[in-house]
């Protein structure tokens, strides 16, 4: 698959240069695990385990497809709050 072009890259929102994969599923990977803990959070009346875990898996599986495209400090950004938020699940699990 190409990049948009950019009549392509305005008509599907972007204004001005489009970033890179990288950038997009780092946003992605973040927004996962902000969910993970929303599902996790049983005083919001969330508690939905089963979709935290998905979202964790999910997650995890971007991070692997994108680690070697970050630079170090973003990856390591990444990897300890995707650490951060397994460990929450699992403390939650047990629970």
């Amino acid at each position: 698959m190409s990049s948009p072009t950019a009549p392509e890259a305005k008509a599907s929102g972007f204004q001005g240069q489009v970033p890179s994969i990288a950038e997009v599923v780092s946003e992605i990977i973040g927004s996962l695990a902000l969910a993970a803990h929303a599902y996790m959070d049983e005083a919001s009346g969330a508690g939905d385990l089963a979709s935290a875990e998905v979202a964790i898996d999910v997650a995890s599986l971007a991070f692997d497809r994108i680690r070697e495209r970050l630079g170090a400090e973003r990856r390591l950004a990444i990897a300890q709050l995707l650490t951060e938020t397994r460990l929450a699940y699992v403390r939650r699990r047990e629970a």
